[in-house]
């Protein structure tokens, strides 16, 4: 099940002192969950650490680390048919993989209001998510902007892609 993680692109954003930062996270962390919580636990901020793996446009992980506390985000769970880190999301999410009968389908799975106390709700979130027209980039990019780290995020994923 494991994909070529080229086109993936994994990024921390926190905030220290008021202040929204981001870096470029390890590649490998875009097929290793707990690999991602692991890097995600070791980064300073004020409101814990935000992972946001955009895996080659498919689909995007979101995780927020904060102390012990660790909340999920998926945009579509159908990916976690073909792909490692989606398989490890739903597996840590305890929610069975769709099976071939709801792979029609795109839908979110996790916590949609990890990003509530930022600004942005749940029902906003769950807009987001249910644009089936856009990317994960495009996805991701909407979360960056309505939660205020819009020019950090972009920044980190400009790097990558030089």
């Amino acid at each position: 099940m494991s994909r070529d993680t080229e086109d993936s692109v994994a990024v921390v954003v926190f905030r220290e002192e008021g202040v929204w930062q981001s870096g470029l996270l390890p590649e490998t962390v875009a097929e290793d969950l707990d690999g991602l919580v692991g890097v995600l636990r070791q980064q300073p901020g004020e409101h814990g650490a935000i992972g946001l793996v955009n895996v080659a446009d498919e689909f995007f992980v979101a995780v927020r680390v904060r102390g012990e506390d660790v909340r999920l985000l998926l945009s579509d769970v159908t990916a976690s048919v073909a792909w490692d880190l989606a398989r490890q999301v739903v597996d840590r999410l305890g929610i069975p993989a769709p099976g071939d009968d709801d792979l029609e389908d795109v839908w979110p799975a996790g916590d949609l209001s990890m990003f509530a106390d930022l600004g942005l709700d749940e029902m906003e979130l769950g807009a987001v998510l249910a644009d089936l027209d856009a990317y994960a980039d495009e996805m991701l990019q909407a979360v960056a902007r309505r939660v205020g780290f819009a020019d950090v995020y972009d920044r980190a994923v400009e790097a990558a892609v030089h």
